[in-house]
C-alpha cells in the first residue's frame, strides 16, 4: 500500500485510551473474573533455607538520551553464586510489576528458588519501568498511569522500531553491569526479555530486531494489535526467513477486547504463524483476563521450558 491511501484511509492516526470510536473506547472495565482459578505458583513463595539474592534501586533514573527527558526506576537482582562471569540475563518491562512480593508473580522468590535448586543457571536480572516525562509522578500499583506516562509507555512499548533495543543495548544494560561489576553472557539463547501487554509486544519486537543479542521472549498477554502497528507481526512472521527466538505467549479468553483489537485473536494469530514459519515456541491460552494471573502461575515452568531445563 502506498502512503497516500495509507494516510487516507486513517491508517495513521494513533487513537489515545480515552477516544471514542463506535461508542466504544479503549479505557472500558476489563473482565478478569476467570482469573480466580489461577494463583502464584508453588516457587514464588519464600524458602528461609534458600539464600535470597541481592536487590539493587535506582528511584528516578534519568541518564537515557534515547528518551530523554524521563524519570524511571530501576531495580537489578543479583543471584547468590561464586561466578562474575559468564552470568545468564533476564530483563522484565513494567518491572515493578514482576517484583512485587505481593503480586502474582514474585519474580525474585521463584528466581532465588529456581537457582538455588540448580533448575536454572544464574542469571542478573534487570527490572526496568517504563520512563516518566519529566515531573510526572509515578502511580502506584494497581492504579491508572497519567496521561503523559501512559503516552510515554506506550512510545516506548508499542513502537515496532528499535528505538527500546538501543535503550537495552546501550544505555541500560552498561548502566546496570557498571553498577554491579559482573560480566554477562554474548550468548543470546541465555538472554530473555519477559513482558506484559505492551511490555509483551516490546520484548518481541526487540529481540525481532536483534535476535543475536536476545534469543528468547516470554510475553503475557501481549500487545500484538493496532496501537503502533504489531499487529503486523503474525504476517510479518509468516514471510520472513525464520529467526532464532525461542518464544513462550500466554493469553486468556477475558482478555482485552477494544479499538485496538482483540488481544486474544491477536495472539492466536501471533501462535498460528511462529508454528507455520517453523519457530520453537508454546502458547499458554487460559480462562483469564488482561492480568498476570496466569502467567504467574506458570512463570517458573516458562522459565524452565526458555532455558531448556525439566
Amino acid at each position: 500500500m502506498d502512503f497516500i491511501t495509507y494516510e487516507k484511509l486513517g491508517l495513521n492516526n494513533y487513537l489515545l485510551r480515552d477516544d471514542i470510536v463506535n461508542g466504544r473506547s479503549n479505557n472500558e472495565p476489563t473482565d478478569v473474573s476467570g482469573d480466580v482459578n489461577y494463583y502464584p505458583c508453588s516457587d514464588s513463595n519464600k524458602n528461609f533455607n534458600v539464600p535470597e539474592g541481592k536487590i539493587i534501586h535506582f528511584s528516578d533514573w534519568n541518564h537515557s538520551e534515547i528518551f530523554s527527558g524521563t524519570n524511571r526506576d530501576i531495580s537489578i537482582y543479583v543471584p547468590v553464586t561464586s561466578k562474575t562471569e559468564d552470568l545468564g540475563l533476564i530483563i522484565l518491562q513494567d518491572g515493578d510489576s514482576y517484583m512485587n512480593l505481593n503480586g502474582p508473580v514474585r519474580a525474585t522468590s521463584v528466581f532465588d528458588n529456581l537457582i538455588h535448586n540448580k533448575e536454572i543457571d544464574p542469571f542478573i536480572a534487570i527490572f526496568v519501568m517504563p520512563g516518566r516525562p519529566k515531573g510526572v509522578k509515578k502511580n502506584p500499583i494497581g492504579t491508572l498511569r497519567t496521561k503523559e506516562a501512559h503516552f510515554q509507555r506506550s512510545i516506548e512499548y508499542d513502537s515496532c522500531d528499535d528505538k527500546y533495543l538501543k535503550f537495552l543495548q546501550n544505555e541500560l544494560i552498561p548502566f546496570a553491569l557498571n553498577e554491579i561489576n559482573i560480566e554477562i553472557t554474548d550468548d543470546p539463547s541465555r538472554r530473555l526479555l519477559i513482558g506484559m501487554s505492551s511490555g509483551g509486544i516490546c520484548s518481541f519486537n526487540a529481540a525481532w530486531h536483534d535476535p543475536n543479542s536476545f534469543g528468547n521472549v516470554i510475553s503475557h498477554c501481549g500487545s500484538f494489535t493496532n496501537i503502533r502497528g504489531g499487529h503486523n507481526y503474525p504476517s510479518l512472521i509468516r514471510s520472513t526467513e525464520k529467526k532464532p527466538i525461542k518464544v513462550f505467549l500466554q493469553s486468556g479468553k477475558l482478555d482485552l477486547n477494544n479499538i485496538y483489537g482483540n488481544w486474544s485473536l491477536s495472539n492466536k494469530e501471533m501462535a498460528s504463524a511462529l508454528k507455520f514459519a517453523g519457530y520453537s515456541y508454546r502458547f499458554e491460552f487460559g480462562a483469564g483476563g488482561h492480568s498476570l494471573n496466569h502467567g504467574g502461575s506458570l512463570f517458573a515452568e516458562s522459565l524452565k521450558w526458555i532455558f531448556n531445563t525439566k
